[in-house]
């Protein structure tokens, strides 16, 4: 297949190419002509990119397939123009042995639309407390984490880290002290207050990140910060990284958009960990501008409609973003479109296309050792996206089980038109 006028961006600024896909791989980009019976397909006004990676999904399967599956993240991922993902250990069985991921593997074989690289958990059963999984077993896996559970010790943790820095494994960690938490479910800011709810602190995030990256700078561990929403744990992250500890970090969409100010009585705006004050989210972007947050993944969290319409006290923890991620990004953080006043106007530090692709694909690929990107010989894993069309959030359109959002009705720019994975069409908008 020969794509013709493409827009394209590797990351170093945009240059008119063809690029020519064989076998699967990227085999030319240059100025070139259609070979004989080759399919050509015109990107004149679009642009190609290599396709995202998003390094924290929750597919859901097996265990809760009401909630989503394999089939359906896959292109609800391939829709939102991603290439790979690195799914979440939140399942049933837990990942915690070779039978049990293998089970996930052999889903991912027979349904997946695109590459997806599941975890395996850090504690048997994913209970953040007891005994550690046999990691010389599983080291062949892309990485370990209990997600939506911080291990509570410090022992265990310096345990899990020695283990996995021995097989040279990375350590994805959900930062959350459980007994700082008090059945909290919101920030405990002033929308709080003002609205009777439990709060959250941010000392239950910021606590565990510090006491993990000095356990990380300790045992020479590679050690990833889950879903950063404190402006601490960026401060803790940025004195960390200055110290050449191997810590790496992910944000997401609606914590780099959305503050405690604009919260709604509705499950939509639910997660955890939740969205925090406008402080918090001016430290967040500062902290995609310099370095510090390596990259933007979604904490993609499908639910039932019925375990989302139960107010913001009720509703389960979690919202979907594939599907809204890329535009979300684009319209309000690199195009600077200021309808619902995402951030604050004052604010210079906005991001630019390439720092996007960045966060998005080429550092998402790097910490987790995926392969990629827009060079000759590697896999023809693409996105085309028309820049200059406007759509409307619907979720009701999803490919996703998983309806909430906060974003539902947002007008964006960016529409993803096709998504390659190894040289085959997987989404066709």
């Amino acid at each position: 297949m020969l794509l013709k006028n493409a827009n394209i961006n590797a990351g170093k600024g945009f240059f008119n190419a063809d690029l020519r896909i064989s076998d699967g791989k990227i085999a030319e980009i240059g100025n070139l002509q259609p070979l004989e019976n080759e399919e050509t397909v015109d990107l004149t006004g679009k642009i190609l990119l290599a396709g995202f990676v998003d390094v924290h999904v929750h597919f859901r399967e097996p265990g809760f397939e009401y909630k989503e599956t394999i089939e359906s993240g896959s292109k609800a991922a391939a829709a939102g123009g991603y290439t790979a993902v690195c799914t979440m250990p939140n399942l049933k069985p837990a990942p915690d042995c070779l039978e049990n991921i293998n089970l996930q593997k052999n889903i991912i074989e027979k349904t997946a639309k695109i590459k997806v690289f599941p975890l395996a958990t850090i504690t048997r059963g994913q209970k953040g407390k007891g005994e550690l999984v046999d990691f010389e077993a599983l080291s062949p896996q892309i990485g370990f984490s209990d997600d939506g559970k911080g291990v509570q010790t410090e022992q265990l943790m310096r345990e899990a880290m020695q283990q996995a820095a021995k097989y040279d494994q990375i350590i994805v960690e959900h930062c959350e002290v459980e007994e700082l938490v008090k059945g909290g479910y919101i920030h405990d800011g002033e929308y709080c207050k003002a609205h009777n709810h439990k709060g959250i602190c941010s000392e239950s995030e910021w606590r565990e990140v510090e006491r993990n990256v000095r356990l990380a700078k300790e045992t020479g561990c590679r050690f990833h910060v889950c879903h950063v929403s404190t402006k601490e744990s960026v401060e803790i992250i940025r004195r960390a990284k200055a110290e050449d500890v191997r810590v790496t970090c992910e944000t997401a969409p609606h914590y780099l958009l959305l503050s405690d100010e604009v919260l709604q009585e509705e499950g939509s705006f639910k997660m955890n960990p939740p969205i925090r004050s406008k402080a918090d989210q001016a430290a967040l972007i500062q902290g995609i501008t310099d370095g510090t947050i390596d990259c933007i993944a979604t904490d993609h969290a499908p639910h039932s409609a019925d375990e989302k319409n139960r107010g913001l006290q009720g509703s389960a923890f979690g919202i979907v973003g594939l599907e809204t991620a890329f535009s979300l990004i684009y319209t309000f953080l690199v195009k600077q479109d200021t309808r619902y006043e995402t951030q604050d106007t004052e604010q210079e530090n906005i991001i630019s296309f390439e720092k996007l692709i960045e966060l998005m694909s080429i550092n998402p690929r790097k910490i987790f050792d995926i392969e990629g990107g827009l060079e000759t010989g590697q896999p023809a894993d693409l996105v085309v996206i028309d820049l200059n069309k406007e759509c409307k959030i619907d979720p009701q359109k999803f490919f996703s089980k998983g309806k909430s959002t906060p974003f539902e009705y947002w007008l964006v720019f960016g529409k993803i038109e096709k998504t390659f994975v190894n040289g085959k069409i997987v989404f066709n908008g």
